[in-house]
């Protein structure tokens, strides 16, 4: 499991494609074919998203245990956003309060993550 947590690379794929497929799902007819279809293939990048998440956190968590357990938190709400999003507009609900958190907590989860000492100097 050493190649999960080598680097950033396959999370950061994971997400960033993750996030690409969400808004493709999003902006779909809702009774076609390729929503459903992308839904399902978002939901393997989700599982994807967690496990390299996971394999970076347990390899990383002995320099900042607390900020690196609060990114992961706020990661699962961000996952918990899109489909929270995906499924009110399924069932023609209004989304725009989960618009909202979702696009609140991608902020914060990347602001953390390339923050942290394994993520990119952006903001240094």
């Amino acid at each position: 499991m050493d190649f999960l947590s080598n680097s950033t690379h396959l999370h950061i794929f994971s997400w960033v494609v993750g996030i690409i497929m969400f808004l493709i799902a999003a902006t779909q007819p809702l009774d076609s074919k390729g929503r459903k279809i992308t839904k399902m293939v978002l939901r393997v990048f989700y599982i994807l998203i967690i496990i390299t998440g996971v394999a970076l956190f347990i390899r990383y968590m002995n320099i900042n245990a607390a900020l690196y357990g609060v990114k992961f938190v706020f990661g699962i709400v961000t996952i918990g956003m899109m489909e929270m999003v995906l499924a009110r507009q399924s069932k023609s609900k209004p989304t725009q309060l989960f618009w909202i958190l979702f696009v609140v907590s991608v902020l914060i989860t990347m602001f953390l993550g390339f923050k942290l000492p394994i993520g990119l100097d952006f903001f240094a």
